[in-house]
């Protein structure tokens, strides 16, 4: 393998670990940003038993 071949293999391999990397980090925002609104909803139907029943 010539260092030329070598050397554009390197760089589409890190192009497409970049676009992996992207990819997953907007996974894990979603993830998070779903949990975050369940615990929302936990907390106010928590906070609205609480006051119903008071």
């Amino acid at each position: 393998m010539g260092p030329e071949l070598h050397y554009q293999l390197i760089i589409s391999r890190a192009a497409e670990l970049r676009e992996e990397a992207a990819h997953h980090r907007t996974v894990r925002a979603a993830i998070m940003a779903l949990k975050e609104r369940r615990r929302d909803g936990h907390r106010t139907r928590a906070s609205f038993g609480k006051s119903r029943t008071a």
